[in-house]
């Protein structure tokens, strides 16, 4: 039970997707309690109230029920409304309008307007953005996430047989599945996504070694972050630190992951991540 006025938050996610991992590192690190709904991804019941059938999918109710869509409007409207109380909830998710465009192979998807802006007037953007380059790098970063980062984790947590197993087995035990379901997710499954990583490695021009791309990703960022800092935030996560550190977390307890964390230097800012983001 939450206090009267507060934000009652419903998170319909896959607990493997990284879109859902950056919603939940977002809303953990600001303390904000959401119930999780898991959806099962074959059948997808759980979401059948949305014509919007992608998740994560955020149910917030702040005096009026209200269905917010992409893991990128999700964070910036719910870090306006934290931030600035003078417009409602309803109002912020307006400055984010769906667009529908075309994808080169003719797939009509939607795009939101302003996903990376946070809506503040200019005395709350000066409190939160001392200097322009602050935002900008911010925008820039969780972009690169968006756009790059997360094209990086099915090519390296599928690379092998072997690791398309591993991963399956964790994503069956993690997922809503049934017992039979669950089997034939982890075994067919194991093998489409095996294949699939195939074809996204050559989508996203990766190198024959996908684990060269991953590594050179993730020193890019430490690089960003640089020494003088412990986050790209400064002495707090900002909202590009936790949308990588959300992307990344969903390969923990997997052989890339365990790879990364030996053959890069991001190991440091990492674990800084984890400790802020359980106190």
């Amino acid at each position: 039970q939450l206090p009267a006025g507060s934000l009652q938050l419903t998170l319909y996610q896959y607990k493997t997707c990284p879109f859902c991992s950056k919603v939940r590192a977002f809303l953990d690190y600001h303390g904000l309690p959401y119930e999780i709904v898991e959806v099962n991804p074959i059948m997808r019941k759980e979401i059948k109230f949305s014509s919007y059938r992608k998740v994560p999918i955020l149910l917030a109710n702040a005096g009026n029920p209200l269905q917010l869509n992409d893991s990128s409007v999700i964070i910036s409207a719910i870090k306006t409304y934290l931030i600035s109380r003078r417009n409602s909830l309803e109002e912020i998710v307006s400055f984010y309008p769906p667009v529908k465009t075309m994808t080169e192979k003719g797939k009509e998807v939607l795009e939101y307007e302003n996903k990376y802006w946070l809506m503040l007037d200019e005395k709350e953007t000066k409190r939160v953005y001392p200097v322009k380059e602050v935002r900008v790098e911010e925008m820039k970063w969780r972009k690169w996430a968006d756009d790059w980062l997360v094209h990086l984790i099915s090519p390296n947590v599928y690379r092998t047989p072997k690791e398309a197993l591993a991963s399956f087995d964790y994503i069956v035990r993690e997922g809503k599945f049934g017992t039979l379901e669950g089997l034939f997710a982890k075994y067919v499954g194991a093998v489409a996504m095996f294949f699939v990583s195939k074809r996204l490695k050559k989508r996203h021009r990766l190198r024959d070694d996908v684990r060269e791309d991953l590594y050179e990703a993730v020193n890019e960022w430490v690089k960003a972050v640089g020494k003088n800092r412990l986050f790209m935030g400064g002495n707090q996560p900002n909202l590009a630190d936790l949308a990588v550190y959300g992307v990344l977390r969903v390969m923990e307890g997997l052989e890339a992951f365990d790879d990364m964390m030996v053959h890069t230097n991001i190991q440091p800012w990492y674990q800084r991540m984890e400790e802020v983001i359980q106190k």
